[in-house]
């Protein structure tokens, strides 16, 4: 400023005067950056020295309830939307089952019809049954080869039942001696037999099997479908032994016994004599 009391006009970055505030001007407006259009100056206020800008929350100018029912209603159309889209793809799965898994197994039958090939007239009278479990552990292995590389080990426990019957179409004439009063009767039957060991394969079942390495690349190669038939008839031999050491005979005919007297006393015989045949 010079003494005579004349004001210096401003200058310019290129050296010239600037003009007034209602003149145009050679610099370019301030605006933030990343934006397009200028930012539009704002009064000075004693708070702008309080620190750093920070930024302005979106929701500060609405009230909190009206910002809690937004958010309740963006949450509510959320869940919706993912229950629609859970029973789509139930409705889609139930219309079209194999698109829920393209890999499913499926099982079909082409078995054979059955073939009779005889029928049997049978007069037996099963007096008793004997039900058995058993368990077998069979071993195949060879002499002084290790049992890692050759060896083969199935406990099995195998249920089964034999039943103990008396042959009536077997009795002989004669067999039956009646009194000429008809109040007596003496009948002789032949002795209580057991049938064939009946193997239940639903209650039996492969407990533990070894096999050692070269008999498990010989299955691959080779493999034997009745392998486990030696483990099942061992099975039907070992009940078949303990039935006939149970006394399942003898109770077969002590039941056939009662039985023929309470039908014959039924009939009016007072004396009633059941013999038995030897084995």
């Amino acid at each position: 400023m010079s003494g005579r009391g004349e004001v210096s006009q401003p200058t310019s970055e290129v050296g010239q005067p600037t003009t007034g505030v209602n003149h145009p001007t050679s610099e370019f407006p301030e605006y933030a950056r990343g934006t397009a259009s200028p930012e539009p100056a704002r009064p000075w206020s004693a708070a702008d020295d309080d620190g750093p800008d920070e930024p302005a929350d979106p929701g500060a100018g609405q009230p909190a309830p009206e910002r809690r029912g937004r958010g309740l209603f963006w949450l509510i159309g959320l869940i919706g939307l993912v229950v629609v889209l859970i029973l789509g793809v139930q409705a889609t799965t139930s219309l079209l089952p194999s698109w829920r898994n393209p890999f499913t197994q499926e099982t079909t039958d082409r078995s054979q019809p059955a073939l009779l090939k005889s029928i049997q007239d049978l007069s037996r009278y099963v007096a008793a049954e004997g039900n058995f479990q058993v368990v077998v552990d069979l071993k195949q292995d060879r002499k002084y080869v290790p049992d890692f590389l050759v060896n083969q080990r199935t406990l099995f426990v195998g249920a089964g039942s034999v039943d103990a019957y008396v042959d009536f179409g077997a009795i002989s004439e004669g067999a039956i001696v009646e009194s000429e009063d008809r109040r007596t009767v003496e009948i002789t039957l032949p002795a209580p037999q057991l049938g064939e060991t009946n193997l239940d394969l639903e209650n039996s079942y492969v407990f533990a099997e070894e096999r050692g390495l070269l008999n498990r690349l010989g299955e691959v190669f080779d493999g034997d479908p009745n392998r486990q038939q030696e483990v099942y008839l061992l099975a039907e031999e070992k009940i078949t032994a303990a039935a006939r050491d149970s006394g399942l005979a003898d109770r077969a005919q002590e039941n056939t016994r009662k039985m023929l007297e309470g039908l014959l006393r039924s009939l009016g015989y007072e004396t009633v004599t059941i013999n038995f045949t030897a084995p």
